[in-house]
């Protein structure tokens, strides 16, 4: 059996072909999280994996067998809920205020610009439909933010956040904003 100790996050630095040739392993979120464990690979083949404590892994990191294969990630899909603002009575900002009660109950989000995901639970899903969200069901990968997992934060700047940083800002202080707050407090005086 090949041990896995090394994690490139997002395959950083390694050709493109190295990352498309290399055998894939497909993991849930709670498999993610754990710095030990064994799996099985595309290939067929036994696995062991042996990270630094408090690791998380991501879809699309690569890592780095004792022999020198790599063996990239992939994020199996699971039971999530998924949390879109309502079109007809709600705003974008609703996915703030939804992402800021799940945050107080220590919940993993994986926050996106059009919706939120996180672990099903029927007490948080009749807590978001009660604030007008609307909250699918659905079978896909789970990515939460890092926050309070672990040393592993290398991702969270990865995802593009510096360079997109400055762009969103502009936009949104150039067109949404004025819409958002109307559409927000509107939505407050129903």
């Amino acid at each position: 059996m090949i041990i896995y100790s090394k994690c490139i996050p997002g395959a950083k630095s390694i050709a493109k072909v190295i990352v498309n040739r290399a055998p894939t392993i497909t993991l849930d979120w709670d498999t993610r999280q754990k710095s030990r464990f064994e799996s099985t690979d595309s290939n067929g083949h036994t696995v062991g994996i042996f990270l630094p404590r408090g690791s998380v892994v991501r879809g699309n990191d690569l890592l780095v067998g004792e022999d020198g294969s790599f063996l990239r990630v992939v994020a199996a899909p699971q039971p999530v809920l998924k949390i879109t603002h309502c079109p007809h009575h709600g705003s974008p900002f609703d996915l703030t205020r939804a992402a800021y009660h799940l945050g107080n109950r220590h919940v993993p989000i994986e926050l996106q610009a059009d919706h939120l995901k996180i672990e099903p639970d029927h007490v948080l899903k009749a807590m978001l439909e009660s604030m007008h969200m609307i909250v699918h069901s659905v079978e896909e990968s789970f990515e939460p933010e890092n926050g309070a997992y672990g040393a592993h934060h290398a991702h969270s700047t990865g995802h593009g956040h510096g360079e997109g940083h400055a762009h969103s800002h502009d936009q949104n202080h150039g067109h949404q904003h004025p819409h958002e707050h109307d559409a927000a407090h509107h939505h407050h005086e129903h």
